[in-house]
């Protein structure tokens, strides 16, 4: 609603937004300010979900509204709306363990309730957020740019790690301070996230692009490693041989996931490389041969198969971001320009302002 009224300025959307945002901050009215992941909006009753860790709260939740209510902030001059996810950004910057960020927040104490560190699933677009808020802002939210350089320091240090095969390099998950080598196609955004983030840093501009680079040829591979030419759920990595394939069966499936496609769209825009255009026609072709039924597309149970099952399903995302980019990735850079637009998580463009509220 608020990036199609940011492209129409049509105001009903704007109405509509405000609407539902309000409806949404009780579920902020937590003891420590980390938000709750469900709410009843007709009794305001909030809770989180029963299989999150100690019923706790998740740290892509929690850090992935910043952009959204922060435009809202601006739009209506209501600061409710800013406050809420500050005063969610203030406690998570105070629980940081040096840079490093757990999934999972108990919403009573404000305390980690386990030390799961992920780039993928659960944390993901928490750390995009920091450096979009940078970007929205045009560049005045430095308390965010900090905390983003902060946290990229510390994953590099504990998760960035490089196969031995063919040097691939990849995100793994830490888990109790033990090192898990499996990489989600949730976390193939980091790549494009990296690259983003170059301007910014002069100190880390060319390892920000280095690894942002590497990590997408990483997912590149996970694509071209299969019969289907189409990426698993997750991939994973061992001493011996295997590098970037899906390995665990329940994790074989593709779901038309855009992280993939994001990265191309942004390495593309970023270098100019035509490789990225040219892994992107890949990703569209493979979509089209294997994903295409008589009334859309569909998820696929085994990228590993010659004969791919369909699970009849067409993601909401696919239509959002997947097929999103991939029209961007082929499209000139004035349309939605990088200068003056930010993508949310889910792929709807914001306006960059100057007059933002922000942590400078």
């Amino acid at each position: 609603l608020l990036s199609t009224f940011a492209l129409t300025q049509d105001e009903v959307y704007k109405t509509k937004a405000i609407n539902i945002a309000r409806h949404l901050l009780p579920a902020f009215d937590s003891p420590s300010s980390m938000s709750y992941s469900l709410i009843n909006l007709q009794t305001k009753a909030t809770k989180n979900f029963n299989w999150a860790t100690g019923r706790a709260s998740i740290l892509a939740e929690v850090g992935t509204m910043h952009l959204e209510f922060a435009y809202l902030t601006h739009l209506t001059g209501d600061p409710v709306f800013y406050k809420k996810v500050e005063e969610a950004r203030d406690k998570l910057q105070s629980i940081s363990d040096n840079g490093l960020y757990f999934n999972f927040i108990n919403p009573t104490s404000g305390k980690w309730a386990n030390r799961h560190v992920s780039m993928g699933a659960l944390g993901d677009s928490f750390y995009e957020y920091l450096l979009k808020s940078w970007i929205q802002t045009n560049g005045k939210d430095k308390r965010a740019r900090t905390m983003y350089d902060d946290a990229m320091d510390a994953l590099e240090n504990k998760l960035i790690k490089t196969s031995r095969k063919s040097e691939l390099v990849y995100f793994a998950e830490l888990k109790n301070s033990r090192v898990s080598n499996k990489m989600d196609h949730l976390a193939c955004f980091a790549g494009g996230m990296l690259a983003l983030g170059a301007e910014g840093n002069p100190d880390k501009k060319r390892r920000y692009m280095e690894l942002g680079e590497a990590v997408t040829k990483t997912c590149h591979e996970s694509y071209d490693r299969t019969p289907s030419k189409l990426g698993p759920e997750s991939f994973y990595f061992d001493q011996d041989s295997t590098e970037a394939r899906g390995t665990v069966s329940s994790q074989r499936y593709y779901i038309q996931r855009p992280e993939v496609i994001e990265s191309y769209f942004y390495l593309w825009r970023l270098t100019k490389n035509q490789k990225y255009r040219e892994w992107g026609w890949e990703a569209a072709q493979a979509i089209e041969k294997n994903c295409r039924v008589e009334n859309g597309y569909s998820g696929i149970k085994d990228v590993n198969s010659d004969t791919p099952v369909h699970d009849d399903v067409q993601q909401s995302f696919f239509l959002a971001e997947t097929l999103k980019y991939l029209y961007l990735l082929f499209s000139d850079d004035d349309v939605i320009s990088l200068d003056k637009w930010v993508f949310n998580t889910e792929a709807h463009p914001l306006p960059i302002l100057d007059d933002l509220p922000n942590k400078s």
